[in-house]
Formats: C-alpha cells, structure tokens, sequence
C-alpha cells in the first residue's frame, strides 16, 4: 500500500528549436487550484451585487504578491542559507523554499491595495473569496505530492506516501535504516482534506447563518481553520522552518508555521468577538454579543 508519487515531475520537458519548454506539475496544479477559486468567487461576487471582474483582477494581483510574499517570507527566516548567494538565487523559487503563510500575508497586502484603488468594501471581499481560497490550498497541495516535498516523520499508516532518496531530508536518507518501501505521512493529503473539510463548512456555515454573519466573519473563521488544522499537521513534517532554520523535528526550537498558527487561531477569535461584542459606530441601536 501507500502512494506512489511520480518519479517524473514534469507534464511536459521537451526542446522545440532548440528552446527548452518546460511545464511542472506543481505549477498546472496550483494555477489550475486558483482559476477554479477564482470562478467560485466571481460567482459569490456577482451573488452580491460587485462585477466578478474584479475577482479576476483580484486573483491576478494576488498571485504575483502572493508569490513574492511567499518567498520574502521564506529567504526571511532562511536568511543564513541565502546571506551570501546571488539576487537571482535569492528570488527564484525554483531553488527551493515558498512559505504559505508569506502567501497569505501578500495575497492580503494585494487585496487591501486593489479595494481601497477600487474604493470597494475590503472586509466583504475577504468574505468573498477566503472560502474559495481554502478550496485552491486543498488543490494547491497536491502539488507537493508531485515534487515529492511537504511530507512528515515514517509511519505505519498504510496511506503514507513513498520518498525516493533523492527527495528525502536528514537522517532518512540512510536507506538501511529507512528502506526503499518506508512509508512517510503524507501531509500534503491530511492539509488538502483538511482544507476541503473547511470550505464546504465555511459555505455551510454562512449558509445556515447568514442572518448572523457580519462582513469579516467568513475570513476570521478561515483563519481560525487553517490556523487549527496547520498547527497539528505541521508537526508531522520533516522540513520545516524553525526559529533556528530547517530543522525537521525543531529540536530546541520553535516551529515557525506552528507560532504563526496560532497567531491566526488567536485572531480570528478575538476578531469574532470584537464583530460580535462590538456595536460599528455607525450602528443606531447597539447590541451585546449574539
């Protein structure tokens, strides 16, 4: 048992008049992940009145901030592996190293710019499109599982993922002690089915209380989501950014992705709070929590 990545990571690599063309799974997979975010939400958006043009814009600008975010992100807690290597290694993503959370906070840098340009209500569009975003991450994962990347500690899960040693990290490359058929958690599948759990709850959820929701709502909930669900499953991976750089287990040190988790847990239920507990300024009649 166990899943079999693929040992190419290619959809296509040929030469044409001597050009290299090159097109990775990861990048069909993600792209692919965000058109079909995109479409949800330009439907959600065109639901309340707002041209789902703005969708599509949106989703432009927030990839390109989403990418440099994720890597700045990334080369930030790293800085001691790229301190004394050239820009173009330092920028190029090919490298190695894009961090999900760096993504988040681009992608929200874009969104804040592209709303207050457009004079158009940030809060309703983060409502918008959060929910669909945890759809193009539960896609976006998979993507890992095709670089052979993103995965946890061995395991006597029969669902766990094969690593070749090429891809593997640290001690597992000793293929006496961790054979061929070692089986890995594969949490790039416990994120996707996480985050696919999470959309259809979110849209359950605002569904079922949509004479309680109030702008914002969607988008805290989200962070309450992922943060819960990253929190746990990070603990699982082998690769990841410590406080004292990549470290796997993070002996003695702190898991970043963990700290910045709970940052999110954190503030996503003190801003439900504030949504609920605090009356707008605007509004005539104050009321308590609901």
């Amino acid at each position: 048992m166990g899943l079999y990545p693929p040992d190419d990571p290619f959809l296509i690599n040929v030469s044409l008049f001597g050009i290299p063309v090159v097109v990775r799974w990861y990048g069909v997979i993600i792209v692919s992940g965000a058109m079909l975010a995109g479409w949800i939400a330009a439907r959600r958006a065109q639901q309340r009145g707002y041209d789902p043009e703005h969708i599509w814009n949106l989703l432009l600008v927030g990839m390109i901030f989403g990418i440099i975010g994720a890597r700045a992100y990334y080369v930030l807690f790293e800085w001691p592996r790229f301190a004394g290597a050239s820009w173009l290694e330092i920028i190029n993503p090919a490298t190695g190293g894009l961090a999900i959370h760096g993504a988040l906070i681009g992608a929200l840098t874009a969104a804040t710019l592209y709303t207050r340009w457009h004079h158009l209500p940030l809060r309703t569009f983060l409502d918008i499109a959060m929910p669909p975003f945890l759809l193009a991450q539960a896609i976006g994962r998979w993507g890992n599982f095709m670089n052979q990347e993103a995965y946890g500690s061995p395991t006597s899960l029969g669902f766990g993922v094969l690593i070749d040693e090429e891809h593997r990290i640290g001690p597992y490359r000793d293929m006496q002690q961790f054979p061929p058929d070692t089986l890995f958690h594969a949490t790039f599948l416990y994120e996707s089915v996480w985050n696919l759990i999470g959309f259809g709850i979110l849209i359950w959820l605002e569904r079922r209380l949509r004479d309680r929701l109030r702008p914002l709502d969607m988008a805290l909930l989200y962070a309450v989501w992922y943060g819960l669900g990253r929190f746990w499953i990070e603990g699982f991976r082998t690769d990841s950014l410590c406080l004292s750089g990549i470290g796997g287990a993070c002996e003695g040190s702190l898991r970043v992705a963990q700290v910045v988790s709970l940052l999110l847990v954190a503030g996503g239920f003190i801003g439900l709070l504030i949504n609920h507990c605090y009356v707008a300024r605007h509004t005539a009649q104050p009321r308590g929590c609901e």
